[in-house]
């Protein structure tokens, strides 16, 4: 338990990018940290039960916003943070309420709201991108019309690639709503297709990197620009890759656009994740996230030392952060992490044996899967129905564009069922690793 003398620090906890272990690791020495969150919520539950007597957890089921603010008032708080992006508007109030750093609450609706978002961004002129709104299966037609085909189906509140696909006409749109939607009402909005340009990073590597910055007092500072491996279909990301595999020039192009729609959003504290598409047209903003990225914070400590998790309990206490460029900790070599991502369709994947194999891959160090019973094949389920990490590291982008290669072919007999001799599972989840000098992170 943290020393009483610390300041209280809110995390306004739910599914997100830091586990309460990672969270409470990061403010050793720094602050006493109290989850709010839904004590007994089912995603929550396991983690919680990690910290019990390590921290305290203010429970917040049934509350609504003003009850929540109170009960943040009453514990006399410092600072106040999320690292999830279901929980961006709540903390936002609570800040508010009780005079704290963290987004306005302007800015956490853009934040969280992809039309609102697309409207800040062209009336700022920093990027103008085709946008509508839609809710019924009879608005398609409507909407392409102002947007263009094809265009990407997305919900309007939501992350993960989370019924997130393209349609190419007003039928397949029409279809693809009716399934979104089922008996809930639900927003959408239909985006511009921003096409990426291969060339720009190569053959066998994803058209686009994620910009992640410490924002201080309005002023975005870069940590990294990662790279990516090539999505699954439709919009589905497979992991990330620390350094990207593009040239600097284009690199301070897309840095520059990142800080131009941060500022454009009003963001003054805290960390942002940002995807940036590469199009024959230049860097276009796919979308800014107002909390630190999913798996971001490893890959970065990993590849240089620095800790984000850190960076953002210090940022919402007021504290001063060191500046985000650590000489590399891997020297020159290329850290990644790969998701293990099903393809669409319905499959019935092969046993995890499969699955073991992947860890004798030389470049991978650890091969994190989750058991079979928590598996799911459903392409709607975007980034949050990966299966497993494999985290690992190796000399150069071509190496590991040949290691990919290595592992989607192993994949393909996976997710195609091909039978072998199981293995014994042993507690939630199986570890394979080849290196004991991989960072528990």
């Amino acid at each position: 338990m943290a020393h009483p003398a610390l300041p209280t620090l809110l995390v306004v906890h739910d599914q997100g990018s830091a586990s309460p272990l990672r969270i409470l690791s990061a403010a050793r020495g720094l602050c006493r940290v109290v989850f709010l969150c839904e004590r007994e919520h089912p995603s929550l539950a396991t983690e919680l039960r990690q910290i019990a007597g390590h921290a305290k957890v203010a429970d917040i089921t049934d509350l609504g916003e003003t009850e929540v603010c109170r009960l943040a008032e009453s514990l006399e708080p410092a600072g106040v943070v999320t690292f999830s992006e279901h929980r961006l508007r709540l903390t936002a109030a609570v800040a508010e309420h009780c005079g704290l750093r963290f987004h306005s609450r302007e800015t956490a609706a853009a934040l969280t709201d992809k039309y609102l978002q697309r409207k800040a961004l062209s009336e700022s002129g920093v990027q103008r991108t085709g946008c509508a709104l839609v809710r019924h299966p009879d608005q398609a037609a409507s909407a392409l019309a102002l947007v263009g085909t094809p265009a990407v189906l997305k919900p309007r509140h939501g992350a993960g690639s989370v019924d997130t696909c393209l349609v190419a006409s007003a039928d397949e749109c029409r279809s693809q709503l009716a399934e979104f939607a089922g008996e809930a009402q639900r927003d959408f909005v239909l985006e511009e297709y921003l096409r990426g340009d291969p060339g720009q990073t190569g053959p066998g590597r994803g058209d686009y990197v994620s910009v992640e910055s410490l924002i201080v007092d309005g002023e975005p500072r870069t940590v990294a620009v990662t790279g990516k491996p090539p999505l699954v279909p439709p919009f589905r990301e497979t992991g990330h890759v620390l350094p990207a595999a593009v040239p600097p020039t284009l690199a301070t192009d897309v840095i520059r656009l990142e800080q131009a729609a941060v500022r454009a959003l009003g963001i003054r504290h805290g960390a942002t994740h940002t995807e940036v598409k590469l199009t024959t047209d230049g860097p276009k903003i796919i979308e800014v996230n107002g909390r630190l990225g999913g798996f971001v914070a490893e890959i970065v400590q990993r590849h240089t030392g620095y800790d984000m998790v850190a960076a953002v309990l210090r940022l919402a206490l007021g504290f001063p952060v060191a500046a985000p460029q650590p000489a590399p900790r891997c020297g020159d070599r290329v850290a990644f992490q790969y998701l293990l991502i099903p393809p669409g369709g319905l499959l019935r994947p092969g046993p995890p044996s499969l699955l073991q194999g992947l860890a004798e891959l030389p470049g991978i160090d650890l091969v994190e899967v989750s058991p079979p019973d928590a598996w799911y094949t459903d392409w709607r389920r975007g980034t949050t129905g990966a299966i497993g990490v494999l985290y690992g590291s190796v000399s150069t982008h071509a190496e590991l564009g040949t290691l990919l290669e290595q592992l989607q072919h192993r994949l393909g007999r996976f997710w195609r069922g091909t039978q072998v001799r199981s293995p014994t599972w042993v507690g939630r989840s199986i570890r394979w690793t080849n290196s004991s000098e991989f960072p528990r992170l």
